[in-house]
Parts: structure tokens; C-alpha cells; sequence
């Protein structure tokens, strides 16, 4: 289906994300995959690019361009090249909306040209070992001390955790509010703070090069001027900034969906059995055709929820049903994408099976699929 979406400067830089992660990141995949993180050389030729970052003003480095639909072309041309992970959409889908909208003029001066560059790579450490979608109620303390913070706790499940240079760290700065959320506040913790330790490198089923790791922080003293946005506001910069977070990962579910669907249209045509290709067998025909329609469906979806955080009007309803309907819609596909390749599809060194694997995290993180759908609920009212 024929998208309308997009204009030439889109189809321009399209074809510039094509270009990097076709010849900078897909020759590298498998040594990533087994190291577990990517080689931060990567990151820094994405900035050269211009593609990191484009939202923040010109002065910083950016482009002062503030248009998801560069986001989308990221995260689409990140999937449909067969790409691993490589962090940057963590840093353009969600930290990008903390460092452009809560920073201020002298923490811009410091951070963000080399946030554009690549230079620095950033994270957001949200979850706790106790209470993964329970924000409002996380444990990590920061006790004002004159001119610092001094903080205390750990975080787990951080994206970019291993190689972040800046950490987001969502803290109770206030144990005494009237209300849990109304006492936590974001601050930027730089590596080689002392007290700031990284814990294990996370082994995960899938989405092995995105290297995820524990944090730790033992009487970290932070300098006031680290806190972003507002004190005791976090919980609120936090709930503005998850729309975009969860169309981010609505827009990676498509781009699966039809990397998953362009790898067994390929399949079914050279696979043969019984003397014939097996996409002619009418129940896989049936299957693929579904499945085209139901991606189909879901791109036009996913492109009238990108114009709406455009325009700035994504709830956060339609954001968590975004998410909910594409990655539950996803996994069905991948799954049966899967299925289709028969006993190659659990081979390893087939894209597909590393496809599935990566994809089932999607209903995980970000808020479980379980969350999205009460945040759905509530918003009818129930």
C-alpha cells in the first residue's frame, strides 16, 4: 500500500539511513551479536550522518528539526536492512524529548553537541529489581546535600546501560509527598562519577547487541546542575516523554512485521516441496496474503499516530494502543513467518530465527502489553 506520508526530504534521508546501516552496521552483526554491544565507532560516523540528535537546535549541532517522521525512517530502514541493535533509536525516540525540552541553556552548551555527534552515548534508568512498571513507587533515593545530590539505589533492565556516558536517573528527591509520584525527580549522572557502577552485562534471549545492564549507586554525589527539568516533577517529564517512547517501538514492530514477511516471501518462492515452491500451497498463500493485510493495516495506523505526535496531539491512550495492537500484531507474524521456514527458521544462522527472537521483547519493555491495555481501560472511563 502506497504511503502518503512522507516528502523528498524524507526519501532523501531514507535513503542515507539505508546507506549506513547497509554498509556500517550489517557486516559487523554477528561479532556484535557476540560481544554484545556495538563498537561505539558506529555512533560516531551515525553523527556525521545526521542521524542522531537532528531535533536539537542548530547551535548544538542539530538541525532543529522536530519531525517523527525521521524518527520512523530510522527505525523502519534499521529493521528492513536486517540491521542489530545499536541503541540510537534510545537515543532519538527517548532521550532526544528529555535533553531538547528539559535542559537548561548551560546544560545544553555541555551535552548536547556531542549528544549530536555520537560523542556521547545516553540512557534512561527508570526500572528497578523490584518494580519494573511501578514508577511511581521506585526506591532509588537522591538526599539534597548543599550544592549536590548524593544517590542511592540501583536500576536494572537499562538500554545502553553498559556503554552510556550520560544516565537519566529517575529518583525519590522527596520521601515525604503527599502522593509516591509526586516526589521523584531526573538526574544526569555522568560516567566516572565516583560511586556510579555498572553491574553485569545482561544475557538476553534476543537483541543481543543491545548491550542492557544493571546500574548501581552507592553515595553518588551529583552536582545540582544535573537535575533535569523541574525537582519532584520527574514523574510528570517521565509520563510526557513515554507517547513517543511507545510509538518508537510500535514503529520497530512494523518494521519487523515486514522484514519478517520480505525474508519468507523470499522462502516460499525457493523452498520447494513436492515438486513445487511451497508459497504455491494454498494454506501458505493464505497465510502470507494475511499477513500482508494485516501489516498493511497496521503501517496506515502507525503513519496517522506519527502526523498526530507531529502535531502534538498523540494521547497517551492511542500511544499504549499503538504499542499494544502493532507488537501484539507482530508477534503473530513473526511467529508464523517462523513456522513457515520450517526447521530452517530455528537455525540460528537464519535471519528469521534471530528476527523472532528479537522481537518478543517488544511486549515487554517500554510498559508491558499488560499496562498498555489498562492505560487504555482507564482512559474509557473503567
Amino acid at each position: 500500500m502506497q504511503r502518503t506520508i512522507f516528502e523528498s526530504e524524507h526519501d532523501q534521508f531514507r535513503q542515507t539511513a539505508r546507506t549506513f546501516f547497509e554498509k556500517e552496521c550489517v557486516p559487523h552483526a554477528e561479532r556484535w551479536e557476540s560481544q554484545g554491544y556495538v563498537d561505539r565507532e558506529v555512533w560516531l560516523k551515525a553523527g556525521e550522518l545526521g542521524l542522531i540528535g537532528w531535533e536539537m537546535p542548530e547551535e548544538y549541532g542539530g538541525a532543529d528539526v522536530k519531525d517523527f517522521r525521521f524518527n520512523a525512517i530510522v527505525n523502519e530502514e534499521y529493521w528492513a536492512t536486517g540491521t542489530v541493535g545499536i541503541g540510537i533509536g534510545v537515543q532519538n525516540d527517548i532521550l532526544a524529548g528529555y535533553f531538547r525540552n528539559l535542559t537548561s541553556d548551560e546544560q545544553k552548551k555541555r551535552w548536547l553537541p556531542k549528544f549530536v555527534s555520537g560523542e556521547y552515548i545516553t540512557a534512561i534508568a527508570m526500572s528497578e529489581p523490584g518494580g519494573g512498571s511501578d514508577l511511581a513507587n521506585l526506591k532509588t533515593s537522591a538526599k539534597r546535600d548543599g550544592d549536590h545530590y548524593v544517590i542511592n539505589g540501583s536500576k536494572t533492565f537499562i538500554s545502553n546501560g553498559l556503554l552510556a556516558d550520560l544516565v537519566v536517573v529517575a529518583c525519590r528527591t522527596d520521601p515525604n509527598a503527599d502522593k509516591p509520584h509526586r516526589g521523584i525527580s531526573l538526574i544526569v549522572v555522568e560516567t566516572g562519577m565516583a560511586g556510579f557502577e555498572r553491574g553485569r552485562k545482561l544475557d538476553k534471549i534476543g537483541q543481543k547487541s543491545a548491550d542492557t545492564a544493571e546500574l548501581f549507586f552507592d553515595n553518588v554525589r551529583v552536582p545540582v546542575e544535573n537535575l533535569l527539568g523541574e525537582e519532584n516533577r520527574g514523574f510528570y517529564h517521565l509520563m510526557q516523554n513515554l507517547p513517543a517512547e511507545r510509538l518508537g517501538i510500535a514503529i520497530h514492530a512494523v518494521g519487523q512485521a515486514k522484514r519478517a514477511i520480505e525474508l519468507t516471501d523470499s522462502y516460499a518462492r525457493e523452498r520447494k516441496a513436492f515438486g513445487n515452491p511451497i508459497g504455491t500451497f494454498q494454506v501458505n498463500r493464505h497465510a502470507l496474503a494475511q499477513m500482508q493485510i494485516e501489516t498493511d493495516v497496521m503501517q496506515t495506523y502507525i503513519d496517522q499516530c506519527i502526523l498526530a505526535v507531529n502535531a502534538g496531539n498523540l494521547t497517551a491512550d492511542e500511544a499504549a494502543g499503538a504499542k499494544w495492537w502493532a507488537t501484539e500484531t507482530q508477534w503473530r507474524i513473526v511467529d508464523r513467518c517462523l513456522q513457515l521456514h520450517g526447521g530452517y527458521g530455528y537455525i540460528n544462522e537464519y535471519e528469521i530465527a534471530r528476527l523472532w527472537r528479537d522481537s518478543r521483547v517488544q511486549r515487554i519493555y517500554g510498559g508491558t502489553n499488560e499496562i498498555m491495555l489498562d492505560i487504555v481501560g482507564k482512559g474509557m472511563g473503567f
